[in-house]
């Protein structure tokens, strides 16, 4: 990304045509053929052309108009709404940051680093505190009326909490969750998904006359009139003040804009906004650097671009655009047939995909995409790449559809296409090794030797259907067995024999009912006690249960009767009957729910509700994150994934990342894992 292709003579101007072309679309109706990151090589490759030959270069160079200039708009703002100068790695920041101190004469007086929001920039005008019009960036000196769809954008107030007369600016996005509910509405009524978020915000600021309506978020940055660059607050000031206006901003997210001392602080914030990238609830495409002094901005002054004294620190782009070769259809451990995205091989964040995930036949639908598109593919930290959508406009003719399976692919038997996840007939029965394996897993019933090759070998001799016959299985049979001497045989009959009395909650995650987990089923046996009374709640009662919902308790009363036959011979077995003590129903949250299940009384983590991340080391090194959940349940605590509010201890341990930045910021105590398991050494297991 660093280093530009350089251009020939004859390239420089198919280049110049090709970025003012995805410019244009792009901040028209958000639909671009391009990615970040390869629009920003095009774009420094044509600055280093011109760099090299300023006399050839072009007046329609995107290298010295402000980020949207390609687009049309008829309204003056009343001071030029300017774009930012991009570097993409610390020694490009750091060589930035050296500049503006030659430029000042010293250090700044501070610095502000915040998350650059990958969405598109307004400017909201309020006459005596209400709202009066909104306006695109456009070309930075005139942009285009869009005060109509300010009603759907959430954070920009209709009126603010003070009488006055102030200019808003900031970006509009969609959040995730907006950005799924925007293409679940489209598609409905018939339109093509958007690509990705940062486009669906752009084309849907420019709608008008649409059926239907898409809720998108504001998020302000800046303001004129209120004393900014041109005033005497500094930039964290700024954004204090705009929230006590009521304005949305990004100091009630994880990556809340910070004031730094220096650069090493500076690099060290963007670094940790960076590492969060993965857990925000809206896209980022790189971390803003701000000084922070209002005079400092003063004394730097600005281009006719960008703001001598701000930069982007541009990330790797997590949307890319490549080719859909082909799609394979697998059957999981439950029958359910899963398609999956062979992709032409694209490089995104610094690993190669190859493959990628399309959910169910109705999502292939839904995002009309054909083999040999041109598609967008979204892949965030270690979250499993998707493909979000086509490219329709670059569509040849040479395309084809893509053919749904008429059979199991597997066993061949028929296919239930009565939901969305399209299903073998033979349900588990159709990948009895694949469930055995989950079962045998070592959060689950963590039967130790019986692995996949010795999964497959049972089932494959015809001594085990299911999990009930591994629990039937005698030393005869696992000695006619090929390489299974007398040892493994025993070690193994040990490991069923203590799998046997396994916990409730982990005898129901081994059965592997959708719907259903790690942390559901240890709500679910919390909330009922036993196996029977688990079988003989209905879907309203089992919606009970903390955090499980109507359609997702209906699931899973469909899937136990579905199980009946194996629940009962395993009963028979003496496998799932532990009973304990249920507790008491609890009302369904309206906040974000707990993972853990109701916890035991007087241990040493009651009342509390416990995150752990990074890697554990000590007594906790050899637990998985199952079990140390299972340990805080153990000791009277709730575990839970993320950290918020209701969050009131956090365990950190190496590489711990995002989760302990918003934790110190909530002024949540944290403990390493040798003070935890110090805290929880009578609830120790005994192995650990």
């Amino acid at each position: 990304m660093n280093n530009a292709a350089p251009l020939s003579s004859g390239d420089y101007a198919d280049a110049v045509a090709t970025a003012t072309r995805a410019a244009a679309a792009y901040y028209a109706d958000g639909t671009t053929t391009l990615g970040d990151d390869e629009y920003d090589a095009l774009v420094r490759a044509i600055a280093a052309y011109e760099q090299a030959h300023p006399e050839e270069m072009s007046e329609q160079s995107p290298t010295g108009k402000v980020a949207g200039g390609a687009a049309e708009g008829d309204v003056p703002h009343s001071v030029p709404m300017l774009s930012l100068d991009n570097v993409f790695s610390g020694e490009e920041l750091a060589d930035w940051a050296a500049s503006l101190e030659r430029r000042l004469g010293r250090a700044p007086a501070g610095w502000c680093v915040e998350p650059k929001l990958d969405g598109l920039a307004v400017a909201a005008r309020y006459e005596a505190g209400a709202l009066r019009q909104v306006l695109t960036r456009g070309n930075g000196l005139a942009g285009e009326d869009i005060t109509h769809t300010a009603g759907d954008v959430l954070g920009l107030p209709a009126v603010l909490a003070e009488p006055v007369d102030v200019e808003l600016r900031g970006e509009v996005l969609l959040t995730h969750a907006q950005f799924e509910l925007a293409n679940e509405i489209r598609t409905a009524h018939g339109a093509v998904p958007f690509a990705n978020p940062r486009n669906g915000a752009a084309g849907t600021l420019r709608a008008k006359d649409r059926p239907y309506r898409i809720e998108l978020t504001f998020f302000a940055y800046d303001a004129v009139g209120l004393g900014g660059a041109d005033g005497a607050l500094a930039h964290s000031a700024l954004l204090e003040r705009l929230a006590a206006l009521g304005a949305n901003t990004a100091a009630a997210t994880a990556a809340a804009p910070q004031r730094c001392e220096s650069v090493a602080e500076v690099q060290r914030r963007v670094e940790e906004i960076a590492g969060m990238r993965a857990a925000l609830p809206f896209g980022i495409d790189g971390v803003v650097v701000k000084a922070d002094d209002a005079a400092d901005q003063a004394q730097a002054g600005s281009g006719s671009r960008a703001p001598r004294w701000a930069v982007a620190r541009k990330l790797a782009a997590e949307h890319k655009v490549t080719r859909l070769l082909a799609v394979e259809w697998a059957v999981g451990r439950t029958g359910v047939i899963a398609p999956r995205a062979v992709l032409e091989p694209v490089v995104i964040d610094g690993v190669t995909v190859s493959f990628a995930t399309l959910h169910n036949p109705a999502d292939i639908e839904r995002r009309g995409l054909m083999l040999g598109d041109r598609v967008f593919v979204y892949r965030a930290g270690d979250v499993i790449p998707r493909v979000e959508a086509p490219l329709v406009e670059e569509r040849t003719g040479a395309e084809q559809p893509i053919v749904f399976p008429s059979a199991c692919p597997r066993c061949g038997e028929a296919i239930d296409t009565g939901e969305q996840r399209w299903r073998c007939v033979r349900g588990r029965n159709c990948q009895a090794v694949a469930s055995i394996i989950y079962a045998a897993g070592r959060d689950q019933l963590d039967i130790e030797g019986l692995g996949s090759t010795r999964a497959v070998q049972l089932v494959e001799a015809g001594l085990v259907r299911d999990l009930a016959d591994v629990f039937t299985l005698t030393r005869e049979q696992l000695l006619s067995l090929e390489r299974m001497g007398a040892t493994s045989t025993d070690n193994l009959l040990a490991a069923v024999e203590t799998a046997r009395s396994r916990p409730l909650n982990r005898v129901l995650c081994a059965l592997g009912v959708r719907g259903t987990g790690r942390s559901m089923s240890r709500r679910i046996a919390a909330h009922f006690g036993s196996m029977a009374a688990i079988r003989a709640a209905d879907a309203e009662t089992l919606a009970a249960v903390e955090g499980i919902g109507p359609e997702k308790a209906r699931l899973v009363v469909s899937e136990l009767a579905e199980l009946t036959d194996l629940l009962d011979r395993l009963a028979a077995l003496g496998v799932g009957t532990q009973v304990t003590a249920p507790t008491a129903p609890a009302p369904v949250p309206t906040a974000e729910p707990a993972e853990g299940a109701e916890p035991p009384a007087g241990g040493p983590l009651t009342g509390e509700a416990v995150v752990v991340t990074g890697s554990m080391s000590g007594p906790l090194a050899a637990l998985s994150r199952n079990e140390m959940n299972e340990l805080i349940e153990r000791a009277g605590g709730k575990a839970s994934s993320s950290v918020s509010k209701r969050t009131t201890l956090l365990v950190a341990g190496e590489k711990a990342g995002s989760k302990r930045a918003k934790a110190e910021e909530l002024g949540i105590r944290v403990l390493d894992p040798e003070q935890f398991a110090a805290l929880l050494a009578d609830h120790l297991p005994v192995a650990a």
